[in-house]
């Protein structure tokens, strides 16, 4: 298959949260995938999360914190930073399909700070078609998401933290297809959170977080009203412990647990009712929904639940090592993969970098597979202080 073919049959699916269902259902009755409409914001922004297995609800705050708990942003060390990322997509077949990001923050006392997030997925240079395969022009499918935030210490422990995004979707560059004429979806939405850091005096002990992300509108690519997909509205709860062995020598070890707070669909998608149903669902009743709607009960409900473990060594504040592990049931996607980083920091500059590598059935799937990603990052208090070590 041409590289032109393959992204824009990627486009086709991201365009759709039914697509990716309707082909996993058509393969197996038992597999039952939640999808979404830009996915690309459940991609993990940074290296430094990347590398200990995407998890950042509770890890010690950075740059990037508001991309994973905006509770946290406010108990960054240094007056402001920035971080901007590079991943690389479907690198083995494509050379310019890539997703970047770039975040940073400034606190504007000891307890407040502001906060600005921007995700950017590219899909490359596309040569469309129409549905018999003649040419139907050039484009450059993208999607981005642009966040502005504020977080406040509650406490001396305990943060509270609000973003407001918007999302737009521009994924065939208004080409027509089957008398339908696609446009750009656009999307707002927010996220909250919350972070509690019980580490006492020296360091030691645990943090924890919940964020409740994406709660926002849903996003259509025709004007045809009923044909809205939902956005990845997620809850995800997070814990990290952290040891330090000596003044040179620490290691923190974090769990994170995420569920989707969209309709699971229905088990049978060739029925037009069933159908009609999902797509009728509103869009605040399926967060709450979300957590019995699963046509297989409570046991399907369980496996919709994505779990991420990981660990981080910092030697003298100066360097690091991350590894970790993505887990998702094979009935609700199946992607499974170990995780591993490094990360230099020497005064106010630092470099994360991370890689992938799949286990399981679906390793040959990922996009990200065997994928080498990279942040750059800047402290602008001036004082060189380890925010990412602390």
């Amino acid at each position: 298959m041409r590289p032109t073919a393959i992204k824009l049959t990627a486009a086709i699916l991201l365009a759709s949260g039914l697509s990716t269902a309707v082909q996993a259902q058509n393969r197996s009755r038992t597999i039952n995938v939640v999808t979404t409409a830009v996915p690309f914001l459940r991609v993990s922004p940074d290296a430094r999360a990347s590398g200990m297995g995407d998890i950042g609800v509770a890890t010690s705050p950075d740059a990037s914190a508001n991309f994973w708990n905006m509770g946290k942003v406010a108990f960054n060390e240094s007056k402001g930073g920035v971080v901007a990322t590079y991943t690389p997509w479907l690198k083995d077949i494509v050379n310019d399909v890539y997703l970047a990001s770039l975040a940073g923050y400034y606190k504007l006392d000891d307890n407040q700070a502001l906060s600005l997030g921007l995700r950017y997925f590219s899909l490359g240079d596309i040569q469309f078609t129409d549905q018999n395969g003649n040419l139907n022009g050039n484009g450059k499918p993208r999607e981005f998401g642009i966040d502005l935030g504020y977080s406040r210490k509650l406490t001396n422990k305990l943060g509270l933290g609000v973003a407001l995004r918007y999302i737009n979707s521009d994924l065939a560059n208004g080409a027509s297809s089957g008398g339908a004429t696609y446009k750009a979806g656009s999307a707002v939405a927010g996220d909250i959170g919350l972070y509690y850091d019980n580490k006492n005096a020296t360091g030691n002990g645990f943090a924890y977080g919940v964020t409740l992300t994406n709660l926002g509108s849903r996003i259509s690519y025709t004007d045809n009203a009923d044909a809205k997909d939902f956005i990845p509205a997620n809850l995800a709860l997070g814990a990290t412990w952290t040891k330090n062995f000596d003044d040179k020598n620490k290691i923190t070890i974090g769990l994170d647990i995420n569920k989707l707070l969209v309709p699971t669909p229905p088990s049978d998608l060739s029925d037009p009712n069933a159908l009609s149903d999902y797509r009728s669902k509103s869009t605040v009743g399926s967060w709450f929904n979300s957590f019995g709607d699963a046509p297989g009960g409570f046991s399907e409900e369980l496996r919709e639940f994505q779990l991420s473990g990981g660990a981080e060594y910092w030697y003298n504040n100066q360097f690091a090592v991350r590894a970790g592990y993505f887990y998702e049931d094979k009935t609700k996607g199946n992607r499974r993969y170990f995780t591993a980083g490094l990360g230099l920091k020497y005064n106010v500059f630092g470099i994360n970098f991370s890689y992938l590598a799949p286990t399981g059935n679906g390793a040959t799937r990922l996009p990200l597979s065997n994928t080498l990603r990279f942040s750059v990052l800047f402290d602008l208090g001036g004082s060189g202080s380890n925010t990412a070590a602390k």
